[in-house]
């Protein structure tokens, strides 16, 4: 068990994820949380000397309390202004960015971001030279100097949960990973996408675990380690993760994983295995954890918070209590586990010793009436796709099958995938009545990515009461969810995307070989002519390549041009590549959404200036209706408050068309926003780069047919 080396109960509230710690006064760090009614507190147990002249309070040991008026929806301190010898307090609503000198108590800048800040991150980015508040919101990324200026802009795929800086490709350049709530965790070098990597749900925590390793939590409950693209361990709990943290608890120069969980219960896990070392609890959901020299100056401890506001700090453990601890629980362990491998041993002896005698030289026919488990040496599992054509009462669909290589029958399969099945896992029952050597089950792709499907198929005899378990695994290719279908029979799509590769035919075969389910592997030839019907819509998808090399990529759905073109170039080593693309359902829904847009931003001024006014003349009313009640004149006290009352019943629905306002823009933007990201993914490299900078200038200037032009061709001019 962790043994905390200090305890408080600060008596406050405290939002979950919304907890960190900054040295706003020098070497003396606070700790900085959210709590309810838009509020933010600090707290440090030092007293602060030198602080009062500035006219900012003095938190000696107390609470000072900051009033945003606004929901917090995310907390963040660091070094951002190279001029300043502390850090400065972030803060994100739900449209707007507050920079904070808590030491002068002073705004350095406060900025208005329509896509939300829904996670900060202070730190270098790339090759840019100053540090930067990078702003994680709808769809888009933001990144801001000191001086408040928009430096840096990106967009993603979905709303960004989470960010984390982190060394990914070892290059001494921070990369930015990126989780959103479309399952993703994206790595960015400055605003192009590097890697990719698809999770089971939305990423809610990320954080940095040193050199290109980093640690990720799901909202389903996942925490595991990703050491660049390859993930190392992952566990899953029936709790959720709150934070995570990477502190060296043990001394021992690597950092561990800590994780605080909803239950109340922080665990420090080894960060090569996932092993839990050691771990406490709290009564309450953990809150937050972050470390500084929050007690024992220049000493660095790691400190968890509970939404009850209990805070508890932790020292890294001396060289003494960790040979005492680790003796006593190496001792413990091994006990343990040499207990728990005999038992093993001798279960599976006995169901030897039980099944041997039962079973030797009998005839298949013997074999289905005994009881007996042991099954003839040469057994195997194999597993396969395959395509179930449509009929009358079913569609199309993409069948996995299962089979013995002998009369061995398939008492159950468990099925594991990321994505596919809900909770991750799917089990086969035959009939009872008709176990046969074969079982088969659907299977449905939601995304076009690979998949593993991780097997465990028991088999044995008819009778059997015991089964041997085989584990398999079978890859599932990444665009199986489209058939292959007769040129002849599908109308071919209006959009389209267009390139000219230097690679021969026969590669983009083989390619297609791999990612696609064909009943026949295609033959290589110097043209390509195939069309596809996707099981999810049923609408088309054409791949042409003639002999000049040019392959056309045909489908009304931007979203799969662009995963294909993605898979292929990443098949084929093309670092760059532009294209000529056309989808006019696609900008004609762009065209909608930014005069929607422009309406929208319109609306809401027109509204805030009428609020405004609202507002002045409700004050005025105020003054006039009491000094009517001053001098006795109660007649038109009363008219004055009536009126008074009706004035704000009208600004009650002005802000409630606001927010309603607020919310369908918002949604517009993330549309907006989504169409940009899919333009770039039909492109790789600088181009893909371009493609997002040129479209974000073309909308500042309110410039459509700029912003046409780079979707199709990728360059305004």
């Amino acid at each position: 068990m962790l043994v905390p080396v200090f305890s408080l109960k600060l008596n406050l509230k405290i939002r979950p994820r919304l907890v960190t710690i900054g040295n706003y006064f020098g070497n003396y760090p606070a700790l900085t949380c959210a709590t309810s009614g838009g509020k933010v507190f600090i707290h440090t147990p030092h007293k602060v000397p030198d602080v009062s002249k500035y006219g900012s309070p003095n938190p000696g040991g107390e609470v000072s309390l900051l009033n945003i008026n606004q929901k917090i929806f995310s907390l963040c301190a660091g070094h951002l202004n190279p001029s300043l010898d502390y850090d400065v307090l972030m803060i994100g609503t739900e449209n707007n960015l507050l920079a904070y000198d808590v030491f002068r108590n002073t705004d350095l800048f406060y900025r208005e971001i329509s896509d939300g800040a829904n996670a900060i991150s202070i730190g270098n980015l790339g090759s840019i030279q100053n540090k930067l508040a990078i702003v994680g919101g709808n769809c888009s990324i933001q990144g801001f100097d000191y001086e408040g200026n928009d430096v840096f802009w990106t967009v993603t795929g979905d709303n960004v949960c989470s960010l984390a800086l982190v060394d990914f490709n070892k290059d001494n350049l921070n990369e930015l990973v990126v989780g959103s709530e479309d399952f993703d965790i994206r790595v960015f070098k400055e605003d192009e996408i590097i890697a990719e990597m698809n999770e089971t749900e939305a990423v809610t925590c990320l954080h940095s675990m040193g050199d290109n390793k980093f640690a990720y939590a799901l909202q389903n409950g996942t925490v595991g380690i990703y050491e660049r693209t390859s993930r190392q361990w992952r566990i899953k709990s029936k709790s959720q993760a709150v934070a995570i943290h990477s502190f060296d608890i043990n001394n021992d120069g690597v950092p561990e994983l800590i994780t605080g969980w909803t239950n109340g219960k922080v665990d420090v896990r080894n960060d090569r295995t996932g092993e839990v070392l050691f771990k406490d609890n709290f009564p309450s959901s953990v809150a937050g954890i972050v470390q500084g020299a929050y007690t024992q100056l220049g000493k660095e401890q790691m400190i968890c918070c509970s939404v009850d506001g209990e805070v508890r700090g932790y020292n890294p453990l001396t060289s003494e209590t960790l040979s005492l601890g680790v003796s006593v629980t190496l001792e413990q362990e091994t006990i343990r586990e040499l207990t728990q491998k005999k038992q093993n041993l001798l279960m599976e002896l006995k169901n030897y010793e039980d099944n041997i005698p039962s079973t030797i030289k009998l005839s298949p026919d013997e074999r289905n009436k005994t009881t007996g488990s042991i099954i003839p040496t040469d057994t195997k599992v194999n597993s396969r796709l395959c395509l179930k054509p449509a009929s009358e009462d079913s569609p199309a669909q993409v069948l996995l099958l299962i089979n013995t290589t002998n009369d061995t029958i398939i008492r159950a399969a468990l099925v594991f995938a990321e994505g596919i099945f809900k909770g991750e896992s799917h089990v086969i029952h035959p009939a009872n009545d008709n176990p046969c050597s074969e079982v088969c089950m659907i299977i449905v792709q939601p995304k076009d990515t690979p998949v593993d499907l991780h097997m465990k198929v028991f088999v044995g005899y008819r009778n059997c009461m015991q089964f041997h378990v085989f584990e398999i695994t079978h890859t599932i290719p990444r665009f199986v969810m489209y058939v292959k279908s007769e040129m002849s029979s599908v109308e071919e799509p209006e959009g389209y995307v267009k390139f000219t590769v230097s690679e021969r035919a026969q590669r983009v075969c083989i390619w297609m070989n791999q990612n696609f389910l064909l009943e026949q592997s295609l033959d290589p030839d110097n043209t390509i002519n195939v069309a596809f019907i996707s099981l999810r819509d049923n609408k088309p998808l054409i791949i042409i390549m003639d002999q000049s090399k040019q392959i056309v990529i045909k489908t009304d759905n931007m979203d799969i041009a662009g995963d294909i073109v993605q898979s292929l170039t990443s098949y084929l080593k093309i670092d760059e590549l532009n294209v000529t693309a056309h989808f006019p359902n696609e900008l004609k829904i762009l065209n909608s959404l930014i005069e929607k847009v422009d309406s929208l931003n319109n609306l809401r001024q027109t509204l805030s200036t009428d609020i405004a006014d609202h507002s002045n003349l409700i004050r005025s009313m105020v003054v006039h209706a009491e000094d009517s009640r001053l001098i006795g004149d109660y007649k038109s006290m009363k008219q004055g408050y009536t009126e008074l009352f009706n004035l704000n019943q009208e600004l009650l629905r002005d802000y409630k068309i606001r927010c309603d306002n607020h919310t369908e823009l918002v949604a517009s933007l993330k549309q907006v926003n989504m169409i940009i990201q899919k333009a770039s993914k039909l492109r790789a490299g600088k181009y893909k780069t371009q493609v997002v900078t040129a479209c974000r200038t073309a909308i500042k200037n309110n410039n459509i047919g700029a912003l046409m032009k780079i979707i199709t061709t990728g360059a305004s001019s």
